[in-house]
C-alpha cells in the first residue's frame, strides 16, 4: 500500500515506519524536516507545517494515499486542515487515554468516550487543555469527516529506552543517585505501552477492517510503589521520599487501565507489561549509575 506517515522520526513513529517497511508498504514521511530519520532511501519525504492549512494544501492537496497515519493532530482544526487537503482511504490518528479524563477506571472500554455525540468545537491546539483538544480532534474525525474511514488509537503512557520525555527514567535516577523525590500516587495502578509495541500495533491496523476509537496497551498495570521497590532492590539504594522534594512527572495519575477486547477481536494480542518493564528499569538503572 501507499502510506503517508505524518511524523515518524522519533520514538513510536520510528517503530511504525520500520514495521510498515518490513510489511512491504511504500512509505512517505511528512515532517517539518528538522529531525533526522534512520530510513535513508527506503522512504520518500515531504516538508509540511502540520498546523498550517496553506502548507498542507500546497504540499498534500489532491494527493491520494491508501492510509494516512497522523501522530501530530492536536485539535479539531488540524483534522480539518489535513483532511481538506489529502485524499485517503483510511486515516489513523494517534490519540490518547486522556480522552477519558477525568473519569478514569480500570478495564476502561472505548465506549466511555463517544466522539460521535460529544459536542464538536472547531479549535486550535492552544484553545483547551490536552485532554479536551484530543477529544475535539476525535470529534472532528468522526462527525465532520465521517465519510473517511478513521481510527483513533488511544494510547496510555508510552515508554521505552529511547523515551525522550524521560518520565519513567526520572524515578530510577532519583532512587539510584540518592536524590529526594515527591510521589503523590504510589498506589495508583497505571497502564503503559512500549514504543515498539505501539508502532507494531499501528502498522497492524493498516489493512484491518476497523473504525472508531481503539485502546492499545501492554497487558497489566504497575504502581509507582512497585517500580520504586524494584529499583531499590536492584540498585541497593533506599528511595528518599519527601513531600517537599521535586515532584515526580507522573504525579496525579489515578488508577486506570484499558479494556483491550476490541484489539483482541482483530486478532492482536498485546504482550504482558511486567517482564519488559523490569528489563527497561534494569536499563535505566545502568544508565543512571553511569551519570
Amino acid at each position: 500500500m501507499n502510506i503517508l506517515v505524518i511524523g515518524g522520526t522519533r520514538f513510536a513513529g520510528v517503530y511504525l515506519v520500520k514495521q510498515l517497511l518490513a510489511d512491504g508498504h511504500n512509505v512517505t514521511l511528512a515532517t517539518r524536516g528538522k529531525t533526522a530519520d534512520p530510513f535513508g532511501d527506503a522512504v520518500q519525504r515531504l516538508i509540511i507545517e502540520r498546523s498550517d492549512a496553506a502548507s498542507l494544501q500546497q504540499v498534500l492537496g489532491g494527493k491520494h494515499y491508501d492510509v494516512v497515519y497522523d501522530s501530530q493532530a492536536f485539535s479539531s482544526n488540524e483534522i480539518k486542515f489535513l483532511l481538506d487537503a489529502v485524499v485517503c482511504d483510511k486515516y489513523i490518528m494517534t490519540s490518547t487515554v486522556s480522552v477519558y479524563a477525568p473519569h478514569f477506571r480500570l478495564a476502561q472500554p472505548e465506549t466511555d468516550f463517544d466522539p460521535t455525540t460529544y459536542p464538536l468545537v472547531w479549535c486550535a491546539r492552544d484553545a483547551f487543555a490536552y485532554d479536551e483538544i484530543k477529544r475535539q480532534a476525535e470529534c472532528a474525525m468522526f462527525q465532520a469527516y465521517a465519510h473517511v474511514p478513521s481510527v483513533a488509537v488511544r494510547f496510555p503512557l508510552i515508554i521505552g529506552a529511547d523515551d525522550y520525555t524521560q518520565r519513567l527514567y526520572f524515578y530510577v535516577k532519583q532512587v539510584t543517585q540518592g536524590l529526594p523525590v515527591h510521589v503523590d500516587n504510589p498506589s495508583s495502578q497505571l497502564t503503559f505501552i512500549f514504543a515498539d509495541e505501539a508502532g507494531k500495533f499501528l502498522a497492524y491496523l493498516a489493512d484491518k477492517d476497523v473504525t472508531g476509537g481503539i485502546n492499545a496497551a501492554n497487558y497489566g498495570t504497575a504502581t509507582m510503589a512497585s517500580i520504586i521497590a524494584y529499583v531499590e532492590e536492584k540498585s541497593g539504594n533506599k528511595a528518599l521520599l519527601n513531600p517537599d522534594a521535586e515532584p515526580a512527572p507522573l504525579n496525579g495519575f489515578p488508577d486506570y487501565g484499558l479494556d483491550l477486547n476490541k484489539a483482541a477481536s482483530l486478532g492482536y494480542n498485546f504482550p504482558k507489561l511486567d517482564t519488559a518493564l523490569h528489563a527497561l528499569l534494569d536499563h535505566y538503572i545502568i544508565e543512571a549509575t553511569r551519570r
